[in-house]
C-alpha cells in the first residue's frame, strides 16, 4: 500500500488491484497530475483504511484474487458507501460492462488503458463526488438552521409556508400580530432566507411541509 502526505480532506484516488504493476502504473499516473493516491492489493485492505472527508474515487479491478471486483462493488453499494467507481479489466466484455454500469459504476476501462482516458475518468469522478459532498453539506446546514428554530418559530414557519398572512397567523395562534412579525423575522434570519421564494426552496430541500392551522386547534 502506498500513502501520500496530502491533507486528509483533499481529493484522493483509491486503487484496488492485485497486480503490483498496475498499482504502480496508476500510482505514478495519478501523482504526475498532483493527485493523492492510496493503493491496495485487496478489498479488505481498502476497507480497513480510514476514509477521508474530501472527494474521492475508486479504481477497481474486475477480477481480484479471492473476490470478484463486481461482487465487492455491490458490497460497497449495499453498505451505503458513496464513492464513484471506475472498473479496469483485461477480461471484460459488453455484458460485464452493462452490469457494472447498471450497478452504479461511473466508467469501465479496458486494460491496457489510455492514460488520458483514465485521467479524464478520474477528473469526472472527483468532480461528481465534490458536487455530492457540497450538496450534503448544504443540506446539513439547512438541518442545523431548522433545528435552531424554537417550537413557536417552527409553527410560524409552517403557517407562513401555507400562505397565511401575519394577521391570520396571529388569529390562529392566539398571538399579537407584532409577535408574529418578530417570529417571522427570526425564521427568515435563522434560515438565512433572502425572500419568501428562498424560504420555500429551503423548506422543500429540507422536506418541511406547510401546515394549515384551523381556528380552535393550536
Amino acid at each position: 500500500m502506498t500513502t501520500e502526505t496530502a491533507g486528509a480532506d483533499g481529493p484522493v484516488v483509491f486503487v484496488v488491484d492485485d497486480d503490483k504493476g498496475i498499482r504502480h502504473a496508476l500510482d505514478t499516473l495519478m501523482r504526475s497530475v498532483g493527485l493523492r493516491v492510496e493503493t491496495f492489493e485487496s478489498p479488505d485492505e481498502f476497507l480497513r483504511f480510514p476514509r477521508s472527508t474530501g472527494p474521492g474515487r475508486l479504481i477497481l479491478d474486475v477480477r481480484l484474487r479471492g473476490k470478484s471486483g463486481m461482487a465487492f462493488h455491490q458490497e460497497i453499494v449495499n453498505s451505503g458507501m458513496r464513492i464513484p467507481v471506475v472498473f479496469v479489466t483485461g477480461h471484460g466484455d459488453i455484458e460485464m460492462e452493462v452490469k457494472a454500469m447498471k450497478a452504479g459504476a461511473l466508467d469501465f476501462l479496458a486494460n491496457p488503458f489510455n492514460d488520458q482516458d483514465m485521467l479524464d475518468a478520474v477528473a469526472q469522478a472527483l468532480a461528481q463526488d465534490s458536487e455530492r459532498l457540497a450538496a450534503e453539506a448544504a443540506l446539513a446546514g439547512l438541518r442545523a438552521s431548522y433545528q435552531s428554530l424554537s417550537t413557536r418559530e417552527k409553527e410560524v414557519m409552517a403557517s407562513v409556508l401555507s400562505g397565511l398572512l401575519n394577521k391570520q397567523i396571529a388569529t390562529e395562534m392566539n398571538l399579537s400580530e407584532i409577535t408574529v412579525k418578530v417570529h417571522r423575522g427570526q425564521v427568515m434570519c435563522k434560515m438565512n432566507a433572502r425572500s419568501m421564494p428562498d424560504l420555500v426552496r429551503k423548506a422543500e430541500s429540507r422536506g418541511i411541509q406547510p401546515r394549515l392551522f384551523h381556528r380552535g386547534h393550536h
